[in-house]
């Protein structure tokens, strides 16, 4: 016999105590991957390829004897160290934040209120309520339960799960394994029932902490970005190694100075070196995880990030997700009438429907968890205070709980001063009815008041009764004789942003596919409310169970209301939309969800009613169960990727001309433009505007306006990076046309000051107009951008002292520029990309047109 949950009298341990428990036992956690310490952070940013040639540069500066160029260019290693340390370290700290809300959440009664908590936040003496599909967060002793069934495969190797039974006062741990004993264990699974447990052990102590186990945490993948860019930096280092090469030999030929031809080709490799592409790619994934999560949504695995923007078909649950999941008592029929209940007037009920709503609660749980038996719970403490109907005291014997092949529940009552059985069922009307045995003409009648009810946009169940004499209770629903009460209309309101979110989606090219367990009725009637195209196109779950895949997969291309369907059914759903092309994400929170979520491009699964199994099996969490949470991620989506290809793309651009100007003149043998130290302080300005100005770039308008880029798109696509090196190759001439002009005209110095001015200017400009490749820059200055500033205010500044702050004019070998020599520069710069201005004007123009 099943034990009843009771939970109304537990209090719980009070916040202050758990705080106190926290800080004399720690967290529920086991000892994760060490963190990285300052030092070894310093060592692999040291290793890197770009400080390797900066320190050989120091290096040839110390034998040529120039002690002050050396110095300066370490002194850079320690500036740019400084600043990729800082990165590191922001990275590093948001992945903290992100595996924290990853970690297995835990509901518990603390001061007699439930709540939901981080799993590492469990202590000792708190009581966890355990639910079907969830992970117990600690070793714990069983309270209270009902049907609570528990793999520990984790720590047995036995995968057939155990039945827990309540303690009875006796607060005593068992080993693992054992049938019918009160013991629960951390990260083993509640794969039927519920239950309440007093935790005994955390973290360290627990069974799991014994045998050295290891909590799952949140893992940074490699995404088919980071292979891509993997495969770039080491084809761009090849052709680096090589012409540097070719650059030594080339100087130490004709001009016989080897020691600066090394010097020379160490520059050039510098210049070519695309190192900020890996920095880039890291802090745009985990910056862009957390920004996704201050939309209330965790990203779990970060390909998921890349693949929003691509999503093309947004299959959602209907209740807690469209819907508030806040049920109230609507309509009840009890077989003959119906009355409609004035949600203003809900202490009065009639007679003939005592019974009914009376059944109905019996059939619930006594301390409900589910949105449709609290309201029913509520609506019965209401209406039947001052009657009979209400059965504080009866006994609850038996449980007989829902399953697949019946949708309907049943408890066994004894009363205190009777000698007979009393069963209350309820679930689904079919299910019941069923039960009931209702002939052929019933069934016709009670079909017609379930589609007036469904019509209305209403969640039906039905409800029975049957009386059993004293003896053994047998070992099925279907042994009793039931006899029909009636159905129970409960409505769910829309979420009131949900229908513009439904029309986001649509602009966006992002077709909405809703599924539900509901009536057809009732989902046609939400459909409408939301605004879902195509609302009277439905497939039930048993239509789809008569399909063969094929036929499925061409009939799910133009609807998009899924209706009677059990989780089982959604994982062929996906197959099928993924079969048409489709780039599916897919919402789930049961365990059986779990291989749908997992088959989808992208499974969302729900943070505060999903299961720990379903957690596990998604990409994404909704920490708020909320349709337009996913609309906002899919956007901040679309802008993450949007903005790491425009890094990408200036990245590719400002490269060009450094590379330009460190090889043409070894090969002209003109005067050098470019030092190792003129090229450290580029990347001074280079690396935050890659990595922070971008990434920093608020949304383009146009960003839910247009239809899911394609799947197979690479981020190092030919138009990108075809117009990144044209963008280069414009200031690369414009740059080498101010430096022949003025080497011609004054001298080396003079020369090498204003191009190099120029190309500092250009650089800024470049960082400007590729802000937006839709925008121009004087619009893209209105939409606001702090670390733009900071970078070009930044720059400006080491500009002017590098120009007029004597050692560091003599260091960078410049000359003093007037007003008029900087106007030139700084207008030779904006005309490098003036063309490319041009080009976007041109091409707003032609799609308006």
């Amino acid at each position: 016999m099943a034990n009843e949950l009771d939970i109304e009298n537990i209090k719980g341990i009070s916040q202050e105590e758990a705080a106190l428990k926290i800080r004399e036992e720690g967290y529920n956690e086991l000892p994760s991957t060490e963190k990285r310490s300052v030092l070894t952070i310093i060592l692999e940013v040291v290793r890197e390829p770009m400080f390797l040639l900066l320190i050989a540069c120091g290096i040839i500066y110390l034998v040529l004897g120039d002690l002050q160029e050396a110095l300066m260019l370490l002194g850079f290693v320690f500036v740019i160290m400084g600043i990729t340390f800082y990165q590191e370290r922001k990275t590093e700290r948001t992945l903290d934040a992100l595996r924290d809300l990853s970690s297995p959440r835990a509901l518990v009664i603390r001061e007699g209120q439930e709540e939901r908590i981080a799993g590492r936040e469990v202590v000792t003496d708190d009581v966890i309520i355990l639910k079907e599909g969830d992970r117990v967060p600690a070793d714990a002793v069983v309270l209270s339960c009902s049907n609570l069934l528990i793999n520990e495969s984790l720590l047995t190797g036995e995968s057939v799960p155990v039945r827990k039974v309540h303690c009875g006062g006796v607060m005593e741990m068992h080993p693992p394994g054992g049938d019918g004993l009160p013991s629960v264990y951390s990260g083993t699974l509640v794969v039927q029932g519920q239950g309440a447990a007093q935790v005994m052990s955390t973290g360290l102590n627990t069974e799991m902490g014994r045998i050295g186990k290891r909590l799952q945490t949140l893992e940074t993948e490699d995404t088919s970005l980071q292979k891509e860019t993997r495969i770039l930096v080491r084809n761009f280092a090849m052709v680096g190694v090589f012409l540097c090469a070719v650059v030594v030999v080339i100087y130490g030929l004709t001009r016989l100075d080897w020691l600066n031809g090394f010097l020379a080709g160490i520059t050039l490799a510098m210049a070519i070196l695309p190192e900020e592409f890996p920095v880039v790619l890291t802090i745009f994934l985990a910056l862009g995880a957390w920004r996704i999560s201050q939309k209330q949504v965790l990203t779990r695995r970060s390909h998921a990030i890349q693949a929003l923007g691509s999503t093309t078909a947004l299959c959602v649950d209907k209740t807690g997700t469209l819907t508030l999941n806040q049920m109230s008592v609507a309509k009840i029929m009890n077989g003959n009438d119906f009355y409609q209940v004035d949600s203003l007037k809900t202490d009065h009920l009639p007679d003939e429907f005592h019974e009914l709503i009376e059944f109905s609660i019996l059939a619930s749980q006594r301390d409900p968890f589910d949105p449709m038996e609290k309201s029913l719970k509520e609506f019965g403490s209401k209406t039947l205070q001052k009657t009979e109907h209400l059965h504080e005291d009866w006994q609850l014997v038996h449980e007989y709980p829902l399953s697949q092949e019946l949708l309907a529940m049943s408890h066994v009552w004894q009363s205190p001063d009777g000698e007979d059985y009393i069963i209350a069922a309820k679930g689904a009307p079919e299910a019941v009815a069923d039960l009931c045995h209702l002939p052929p003409d019933q069934m016709e009648k009670l079909t017609l008041q379930i589609s007036t009810m469904a019509s209305e946009g209403l969640r039906i169940i039905g409800v029975a009764r049957a009386y059993f004499k004293k003896t053994d209770l047998p070992g099925k629903q279907h042994d009793f004789n039931f006899e029909f009460l009636g159905l129970v209309g409960f409505l769910d309101p829309v979420r009131e942003e949900v229908p513009q979110a439904v029309q986001e989606c649509y602009q966006a090219g992002i077709r909405v596919v809703m599924i539900t367990g509901d009536y057809p009725g009732t989902a046609r009637n939400i459909a409408k409310k939301i605004g879902l195209n195509e609302p009277d196109r439905v497939i039930t779950g048993d239509e789809l169970n008569e399909m063969d895949d094929e036929t499925l997969s061409e009939r799910v291309k133009d609807v998009n209301i899924f209706a009677r369907m059990v989780p089982e059914m959604k994982l062929r759903l996906v197959e099928a939309l993924k079969s048409n092309g489709e780039i599916v994400s897919m919402t789930g929170d049961g365990v059986n969800d779990a291989p749908a979520l997992k088959s989808a491009n992208i499974g969302i699964s729900m943070g505060g009613r999903g299961t720990d199994v379903a957690r596990e099996a998604s990409s994404l969490v909704l920490l708020e169960d909320d349709f337009s949470s996913i609309v906002a991620a899919v956007k901040m989506g679309r802008r993450i990727y949007d903005n790491l290809k425009k890094a990408v793309a200036y990245i590719f651009a400002v490269h060009v001309p450094i590379i330009g100007m460190s090889l043409l003149p070894v090969i002209f043998q003109w005067p050098l433009v470019l030092f190792p130290v003129q090229i450290v302080f580029l990347e001074l300005i280079i690396d935050p505007a890659c990595s922070v100005v971008f990434e920093a770039e608020p949304a383009e308008k146009n960003v839910m306006n247009r239809p899911p880029r394609s799947s197979s798109e690479a981020l190092f696509n030919r138009e990108t990076i075809g117009m990144s090196i044209l963008q280069g190759i414009i200031v690369l001439l414009v740059v080498l046309l101010v430096y022949l002009l003025s080497l011609n005209a004054q001298g080396d110095a003079s020369a090498r000051t204003l191009s190099y001015t120029t190309l500092i200017f250009a650089n800024l400009a470049l960082i400007l107009t590729n802000r937006s490749w839709s925008r121009t820059i004087i619009q893209t200055l209105r939409s606001p951008n702090k670390a733009q500033w900071w970078v070009l205010g930044g720059a400006i500044l080491f500009l002017a002292l590098i120009l007029y702050f004597p050692p560091l004019q003599q260091l960078f070998q410049f000359c003093p520029l007037n007003l008029e020599q900087i106007l030139l520069c700084m207008l030779a710069g904006f005309l490098s990309v003036i063309w490319f201005e041009g080009f976007k004007w041109w091409k707003n123009r032609t799609k308006k047109e």
